[in-house]
């Protein structure tokens, strides 16, 4: 009787896409709770220049963060035509100030080019791995991280305020 092998099902990822600075990264999309267009933010005195404000999303006052900025591009101009993504994670809610969410997809886990290394741990800890395609590259954003160097941050820029 010949032997059969059974192989194992390949992990899949499920992913959301958005577009930063004009470069297209994307996330796991269970994390992303809701897309909502602009909307007017109360400021947030003494946060980290990242952090754009507060929003109250049916009872729940989040940060909104520009991605942009937390990722080392230049600060985001926001307008009308910008989204923000809702994300919860680990029952801590944000916004994610986006241009665009482009698409949900999914991808064999194998697919996800772990990220070169570089002389950064903020690389290292945002970036989770690339995806790439034809004509393009995916930037896969490890949130979790990115949120929990948020609360980090707010805790530090709120201790040097209290020290001032």
């Amino acid at each position: 009787m010949a032997d059969i092998q059974t192989r194992a099902p390949e992990a899949l990822r499920a992913l959301i896409s958005f577009r930063v600075a004009g470069h297209d990264f994307c996330t796991d999309i269970r994390q992303v709770c809701e897309i909502r267009g602009w909307t007017q933010l109360v400021p947030m005195p003494h946060a980290p220049e990242f952090v754009l404000g507060v929003i109250n999303l049916r009872g729940t006052v989040m940060p909104v963060v520009d991605i942009a900025a937390r990722l080392g591009f230049a600060a985001t101009a926001p307008s009308e035509r910008h989204v923000i993504m809702v994300v919860n994670i680990d029952q801590d809610w944000s916004g994610l100030l986006v241009e665009a969410v482009s698409e949900t997809f999914t991808v064999p886990a194998a697919q996800i080019h772990k990220a070169p290394h570089v002389n950064s741990d903020r690389t290292r800890r945002f970036v989770e791995g690339f995806i790439t395609t034809q004509d393009s590259m995916l930037t896969v954003v490890h949130l979790a991280h990115l949120i929990a160097q948020l609360d980090d941050a707010l805790t530090h820029d709120l201790a040097s305020s209290l020290m001032a």
